[in-house]
């Protein structure tokens, strides 16, 4: 059974987390002096024992001190467990989970019913983020109650090194293609009402659908202008190797799912083709008034 455990971090890190880092020291507190709400950030794990340290530590140089941290091992064949459980025992505020391989969707569900947090921040064994993103996350958060979702401008490292360009948020745009990735910070009870990530998208794009439970009903999504996530590309990482049938499939599966919001900002459903859906749908729409 976990317990809730805390740590209180004095030390100050650099916003840019690549390289090895001196980890924070542990140091017993009162969790009552603090007026923050907690954290929990979701970490699913998958045979990515050789990067998972490194992503601790990005988490764990975080300016935003109440935090906890929640690693699932979804059935990891290589020493995952051993790496993680070793952090849990030395850090009062790492917990660890393990379960059979059920895919993302399912290790962030699992960690998620786990959280204390008020906020959740879910981060692949692979990824990293800034020492100041949680911080302005939850800032942004506490402004605007209107807000569901705050995420961040992000960069490529490893075999590319880039800035990731993404477009600013609006339905119409989520309606048809994701710019949120899935390291975007969200309230653990919105989560409770859309019933968490759909566990079948075992395929990848869970996240897209995510984000479309959430905010199709309202509420805002708010890029901030800040660098703060950092997703690792390699051989193998599920962004390159999605394929046209996982497309397939996430297009059958928002179109069931989520044809209302569909028709409204697209005038009909989602086709393979996205970027070309509307128009689709406009022609048809139109032929279908001439004939009947």
């Amino acid at each position: 059974m976990l317990l809730q455990k805390w740590q209180e971090r004095n030390e100050t890190h650099s916003a840019h987390i690549f390289f090895a880092l001196s980890l924070p020291k542990e140091k017993s507190f009162n969790p009552f002096q603090f007026t923050m709400e907690l954290v929990s950030i979701i970490i699913p794990c998958y045979n990515h024992a050789v990067f998972l340290e490194e992503t601790l530590r990005s988490a764990l140089a975080s300016t935003y001190a109440p935090i906890e941290i929640i690693i699932v091992n979804d059935g990891s064949t290589d020493n995952s467990e051993e790496m993680a459980l070793k952090y849990s025992r030395e850090f009062s505020n790492i917990f660890y989970i393990s379960q059979t391989n059920q895919g993302p969707a399912a290790a962030r569900n699992n960690g998620i019913r786990s959280a204390k947090g008020k906020y959740i921040l879910p981060l692949d064994a692979d990824d990293l983020i800034s020492s100041n993103y949680i911080e302005e996350a939850v800032a942004t958060f506490e402004r605007d109650k209107r807000i569901k979702v705050v995420y961040c401008n992000a960069e490529f490292f490893g075999e590319k090194r880039q800035q990731w360009t993404l477009p600013n948020f609006s339905h119409k745009l989520l309606a048809r293609e994701n710019m949120i990735f899935a390291t975007a910070m969200y309230r653990k009870s919105d989560w409770e009402k859309i019933g968490g990530y759909d566990e079948r998208m075992t395929w990848g794009w869970e996240d897209w659908e995510f984000w479309i439970s959430m905010l199709k009903d309202g509420g805002n999504a708010v890029k901030l202008p800040i660098t703060g996530f950092f997703y690792r590309v390699r051989k193998g990482s599920r962004r390159k190797s999605t394929n046209r049938e996982a497309k397939r499939k996430t297009v059958a599966l928002i179109n069931e799912k989520h044809l209302d919001f569909e028709k409204k900002y697209l005038h009909g459903p989602l086709h393979i083709n996205r970027s070309w859906s509307a128009t689709i749908n406009k022609i048809a729409n139109f032929a279908r008034s001439i004939w009947h």
